[in-house]
């Protein structure tokens, strides 16, 4: 069973869709933000998205309400940051994808597609990568590597 909304401080960012907070009881709570999906450190438009999370929530009061655990034990959330939606902003900014498979929030879609039409962030590049298959592409490449040093 999951918690409720809770209030906290945002104290870390990860990447453009993880984050940490400290949360009332003063215990640190690794958050992954549902429905999107950002590019991954490494990944072009990465730094750009891990920043522009920043500049939204980085020392900031944070209403985060959990929807799940995920595989790795972070609190899937949405994050609302002084009040700004981050999962709609940076998706709405060009820095992160609807995460298909998860979405139930159908204005997300809108903003990516409008994100698209304008070229914001990531849509400004003529053929950018999901993460998904960044992940397999480059899990792929470090396989290949470790196999034939």
């Amino acid at each position: 069973m999951l918690i409720a909304a809770f209030l906290a401080t945002v104290i870390g960012i990860s990447d453009g869709d993880t984050l940490t907070v400290l949360n009332e009881d003063k215990q640190q709570v690794k958050i992954r933000l549902a429905e999107i999906d950002a590019p991954e450190n490494g990944q072009p438009f990465g730094a750009k998205s891990k920043q522009s999370l920043s500049d939204l929530c980085f020392g900031k009061q944070a209403k985060v309400t959990p929807r799940a655990k995920d595989q790795l034990g972070r609190t899937v959330a949405r994050v609302s940051c002084d009040g700004v939606d981050a999962n709609l902003e940076q998706v709405s900014r060009g820095m992160a994808w609807v995460y298909r498979k998860y979405a139930k929030d159908h204005n997300l879609f809108i903003f990516e597609h409008e994100a698209k039409r304008q070229q914001r962030g990531l849509w400004a590049d003529k053929s950018p990568t999901p993460p998904w298959q960044w992940k397999k592409s480059a899990r792929y490449a470090g396989a290949c590597l470790i196999h034939y040093v």
